[in-house]
């Protein structure tokens, strides 16, 4: 049975991580180097580093951060903000990230994970799903959430695995930052869909939202941030708990 991964993501805004409530209000939560290097040392199994503001400002993440990022850190390391182009990617790669994170350029252009997948292999293309239920429809937004889309989550999801996605972030819109569970029936919805990885993210408050996420969810990853920023929840005790609860993880 393959193990379930724990990701700490770093929303990085002018160069430090941030963190907000259903993507607004958003406050500092330290220097992204030093989380990523803490977070490495504590066992997480990846990171995620997403430059927020990158897409809605119309510039590029930032490779040399990504850079001294990666050389702190000894775990796969997923980058995300801004990227629209084949072009966009390689220098990000060569900078020391594992994977890359596309979303509101796929949406824009669906032919971009067709081609990155196709430069860089699958196992490279994370895409990213912002959604937030609109009269009962999980619909997708983009540009961090701020822009609402009339596309339904679970056909762009299976779209976005059949053009050749490796993997999908799904974050919930409503259960950002409030830390009160993951979105359990969503996530569990794609998991019956897709035979590709899908990452839960948005709502993470305590050790049982995981179990839940895991369980109920049926998610291969959980993505959090402000719980382990702000050490609510400590990643060495969340991994003991999960294992206590029967969900496999690498100690």
């Amino acid at each position: 049975m393959l193990t379930k991964r724990i990701i700490p993501c770093l929303d990085i805004k002018d160069g430090r991580t941030v963190k907000g409530i259903n993507f607004l209000n958003i406050r500092d939560a330290g220097d992204p180097v030093e989380l990523g290097s803490l977070y490495a040392q504590h066992g997480a199994d990846e990171l995620v580093f997403l430059d927020i503001s990158a897409t809605n400002e119309k510039r590029k993440t930032f490779a040399s951060l990504v850079k001294d990022i990666a050389r702190h850190i000894n775990i796969p390391f997923t980058v995300g903000g801004g990227i629209s182009s084949v072009q966009d990617v390689a220098p990000l790669l060569e900078a020391g990230a594992d994977k890359v994170s596309i979303n509101s350029a796929a949406v824009r252009n669906p032919k971009l994970i067709d081609d990155l997948s196709r430069a860089f292999g699958s196992q490279c293309i994370v895409l990213a799903i912002d959604a937030r239920t609109v009269n009962d429809n999980w619909l997708v937004h983009t540009n961090g959430g701020r822009q609402a889309t009339d596309i339904r989550l679970f056909p762009w999801a299976k779209e976005g695995q059949e053009r050749g996605a490796g993997e999908i972030l799904f974050t919930s819109m409503d259960h950002d930052g409030t830390k009160a569970g993951f979105a359990t029936e969503a996530l569990n919805a794609l998991h019956n869909l897709l035979n590709i990885p899908v990452i839960a993210s948005g709502g993470a408050g305590n050790k049982e939202h995981f179990v839940e996420a895991f369980t109920k969810g049926k998610a291969d990853a959980a993505l959090a941030a402000s719980i382990f920023h702000f050490r609510e929840v400590d990643i060495p005790d969340l991994k003991l708990f999960l294992k206590n609860n029967g969900v496999n993880v690498r100690l």
